[in-house]
């Protein structure tokens, strides 16, 4: 009887605990709604300031493209996902690239990357970093099939921008930028760490791999566990040397491989 009566209590007191816990989450719920609806109109500053991570759904609705579109991000937050086809894309900044190219961005956005490597290719067949990323087999060909992948999961409404890029080297150094239009790239070492680590020797080779990406997103300021992926390798799109390309390792830290080598592939986008 004392068995069954202790069952008994634990099974109300699991039961309080549990009404209680979801009774805080409805709270926790109304509270960011309720700072979002006193604090409206900030745009993306406000919500480039809280990790979140709720799931917003398999698909971006009407509704969210709008309040994306008019700058509101109204229920997104850093953190907040889309899970698209199995695949998880974490919002990692609000009009990150907004103002910025040789022909300002002007449509308000947000950028997206994916929660883990998408697959993993090389840079170039042989261990050379001549051109650069633009240069490279990665930039050229073996970013095609995700940027196919991700044009398909949010069709319509990639961001296409201006962003300059590395596009020679000299001394196994980046040495020449050029303005493109772009969708889908390979981040950069700032973007990820919020700096220059194995990408450059000197301030001057530094500029080449900065230029309008010039700032950590904010999802790997509130969550640096999130740039070690599932201890998987990937690739980052600045030159470390004659032969390397930066990456993330499979560790965490931060280093750098020889051009042909496989490694993962996790690049950076934006909805607008």
């Amino acid at each position: 009887m004392a068995f069954s009566l202790k069952k008994w209590i634990g099974s109300m007191l699991f039961s309080t605990f549990m009404d209680e816990y979801n009774e805080n989450m409805g709270d926790i719920e109304s509270e960011f709604d309720s700072i979002e609806s006193i604090l409206g109109g900030v745009g993306a500053g406000f919500h480039n300031s809280i990790y979140r991570g709720k799931s917003l759904g398999t698909s971006v609705s009407p509704e969210q493209y709008l309040a994306i579109a008019n700058g509101s991000f109204d229920d997104m937050f850093v953190g907040d996902y889309w899970t698209v086809d199995g695949v998880l894309y974490r919002i990692a900044a609000f009009d990150y690239h907004l103002g910025k190219g040789d022909v300002a961005t002007t449509d308000h956005h947000v950028t997206l990357i994916p929660d883990l490597i998408m697959g993993s290719a090389r840079m170039n067949s042989t261990n050379d970093t001549t051109g650069a990323y633009m240069g490279s087999e990665m930039y050229a060909t073996n970013l095609n099939s995700y940027r196919t992948t991700i044009r398909s999961a949010f069709s319509g409404h990639v961001l296409k921008h201006r962003l300059r890029l590395a596009s020679a080297t000299t001394g196994g150094a980046a040495s020449a930028i050029t303005w493109v239009d772009s969708e889908v790239e390979l981040m950069n070492e700032h973007m990820v760490y919020g700096a220059t680590v194995v990408g450059a020797s000197s301030a001057y080779e530094h500029f080449y791999h900065v230029q309008t990406c010039n700032s950590q997103l904010p999802l790997f300021r509130f969550r640096p566990d999130l740039i070690c992926v599932n201890r998987k390798a990937w690739w980052l799109r600045d030159v470390s040397t004659a032969t390397y390309f930066a990456r993330v390792n499979s560790n965490g830290d931060a280093a750098s491989s020889n051009a042909s080598n496989s490694l993962g592939v996790r690049p950076a986008f934006s909805i607008s």
